[in-house]
């Protein structure tokens, strides 16, 4: 991996600590918005789908963890 100038990650199996967010916001687009559409029947259309679900997630969807901010609202209230 050295050679490659690929840094491991610090996790080892059992220990998700350092990727625990993208973990969880992975979790939350498979059960939230990839099981709630029609399975895609293209590698287009699966783009399609990916692309629209981040663009929800990131302009539309708002929650009680964001005090009722999209995420983009919210990374911009922290800046």
């Amino acid at each position: 991996m050295t050679e490659h100038k690929v840094i491991r990650s610090m996790s080892r199996p059992g220990t998700p600590y350092d990727n625990a967010p993208m973990e969880r916001w992975w979790n939350e687009f498979k059960s939230n918005w990839l099981d709630s559409h029609p399975l895609p029947k293209t590698r287009e259309e699966l783009i399609r789908l990916i692309e629209e679900g981040i663009y929800y997630f990131n302009y539309i969807d708002r929650t009680a963890q964001r005090n009722g901010s999209t995420a983009v609202e919210y990374r911009g209230e922290a800046a």
